[in-house]
Order: C-alpha cells, then structure tokens, then sequence
C-alpha cells in the first residue's frame, strides 16, 4: 500500500534504469489514498519572512521521534512562516534541493484538525526540498536545521497549497497550517553508503571501490567471461532496514558495461541523487536490491535478459545483449 506523503510526484528513475518490455499496470500509477499534495504552481511565491511565532504549544509527545499532540492555535497565525527549532540536533545541516528523511505531523491551526502524519505508518517521509517536490513552506523552514532537530512551523495558504487548499486532505484555501517535523538525516550529491567492507574475494567478479567521500568509487573489471546470472553483492553492508520489492529508493549508483568497461550513466558525474520504485526498473536492479539493507554499497552484475537484451535505450551508449554493472549506494527507502 502506497503511503500518504506531500508529493507533488514521485521523481521517476534515469532512462537507463526504466523497465522496458512488460507493462507493469501497477507501476507509476498515483496513490489512490487520501495524499495532501503540494501546489501545481508553476513559479514560487516571493521568500516569506521568517518569524519566530506565534506558535501552538506541543501538549505532548515531546521527545525528538515521539508522535506529537499540538494544541489548537491560539488567535490570528502569523501571515509569514513562523518557525521555532523545538529541539536543536547535531547532525548534518540541510541545503535546500537536500532530500530529507524525516517524521512529521500536520494540521490545520484553528481546528487542530490532524490531516496526516508519518508516525503512525511508522515509516519516515524521505523527499527532496525543491521546488515542486514539496510545499514551500518546508523548503524555507527546514533549510539550515540540521539533522536530529524537531521543528515546528506554521505556513500560511502562500506558501501551503495557495487559494485552492486542497480538498483531498480537507485542507482549505484558507488555512493556516502547522507542522512539526523531526529530521532525521538529510541527503545530497556527497552522500555515500557507510557501513562494514564486506570481503571481495571472487576473482571471477568486479572489485568496486570501498571510498565513502562522496566520490564515484571505481569499478575493476576481472578478464574471465561475464556471469549468466544474476549477481548482487555487499560491497559495503549497512545496519538499516531492508529493502522491499515495493519500496521506493533514494541512490547514488555508477553503471558501466562489463565488455571494455564503458561508464554508461552516473549520477556522481550529474551531481543529483534519484529515487524510483523498484517496480519501475529493469528486473536485475529490482531483484538485486530486494533484501539489502538501507545504508549499504551493492555490486549488481545484470545478464541481458535480466537487463535491456536486445533492446537497450537510444541514445543509452549500451549495445544490444549488454551485461550491465552497477555499484549501487542505497541511501534511504522511500
């Protein structure tokens, strides 16, 4: 089941990556649940300015990871976004265009009304903090916390879902909301897997790079014949949860084409993470990081057939009955 978020679309994965062949019919359709979604607008509003209140007091459920219980706001809310870092945290500082994991609660401020929150589903909202990812009020909050503080804020329609609200959340053109987040941990272009170097002791396998600088780590191709089967191995394991056949991830990945060792696509030459559903890709990814744990650096080697055989993306530099190796840092489900 597909979780409520404030999406306004789940990014999709690099051409390289689409699935090709099958027409998964449940792959890429929206959330048929209750989703608040962000504002279609197609430019942001002005930067608001940031006060420090008024804010509702959190009655409980205080604790940074504990669901919390605001009070109903109190008189007339703030026409800027107030915020105030509730607890302070030590971790990394959030950039803007950063994806963030973090657990949170919204509601409307003169009814109290709760319309979402990520503590019951008992999975954190990983997103990134960009324009038409996320509402703006978020964007401008968060930006600058850092990671293991809980803040609270209030947006105004402005920088919510504007004069439209949004009906499938029972969010009204002119509501106020508030919101308080824990941040979790934040993601950017620099972000690597980190956990334990797992042995690579197959000579008959490529050796990928135990580097965790952010940098694209190198992949040394062996001279022995390409498997004919599916290979998915911890190059380096991390402690977080596993990954599901249904999950969506965030990624840092490097792919190249086992005959001459040819870097096909990258995203540490684009400097942008992705994200996409494991339902959305070629069936070696999908079967090589199902069970892998979040934090970790995989090597995937793909046969054809569990690749693109005969039919690989234009313009994808990978010739027809490719196999493909990736190293693949899963960075967070989402």
């Amino acid at each position: 089941m597909r979780r409520r978020s404030l999406l306004i679309a789940v990014p999709a994965g690099m051409l390289t990556l689409a699935a090709c062949g099958d027409d998964d019919s449940g792959s890429g359709k929206a959330s048929d649940s209750a989703t608040p979604q962000a504002s279609g607008s197609s430019s942001a509003p002005p930067a608001p300015k940031v006060t420090d209140g008024p804010l509702p007091a959190i009655t409980a459920g205080t604790k940074f990871g504990q669901k919390p219980t605001v009070a109903k706001g109190s008189g007339e809310p703030s026409k800027e976004l107030a915020v105030k870092t509730v607890i302070a945290g030590s971790g990394k500082t959030v950039a803007e265009n950063d994806y963030v994991s973090a657990d949170y609660l919204g509601q409307v401020w003169n009814t109290a009304k709760v319309f979402d929150n990520s503590y019951d589903r008992k999975t954190p909202l990983v997103i990134q903090l960009a324009q038409g990812s996320i509402i703006d009020g978020w964007r401008y909050a968060l930006t600058g916390k850092k990671a293991g503080s809980r803040v609270q804020f209030s947006v105004p329609p402005t920088w919510g879902y504007g004069e439209q609200g949004n009906q499938q959340a029972g969010i009204k053109g002119t509501d106020t909301l508030v919101f308080v987040v824990d941040i979790k941990d934040t993601f950017n272009a620099k972000s690597s897997a980190k956990g334990t170097n797992a042995p690579q002791d197959d000579s008959a396998l490529p050796k990928v790079g135990t580097d965790t600088d952010g940098k694209a780590p190198s992949i040394e191709l062996p001279k022995s014949a390409a498997p004919k089967k599916l290979v998915a191995e911890y190059v380096i394991e991390g402690d977080g949860a596993k990954v599901g056949a249904q999950d969506s991830v965030l990624v840092q990945y490097k792919g190249v084409v086992w005959d001459g060792g040819k870097e096909f696509d990258s995203t540490y030459q684009r400097k942008q993470l992705t994200s996409f559903s494991l339902q959305q890709v070629v069936k070696g990814w999908a079967q090589g990081l199902t069970g892998k744990k979040v934090g970790s650096r995989v090597l995937i080697v793909i046969p054809p057939d569990l690749g693109y055989g005969d039919n690989p993306p234009q313009g994808s530099g990978i010739e027809k009955d490719s196999t493909l190796v990736f190293s693949v840092d899963i960075l967070a489900k989402m």
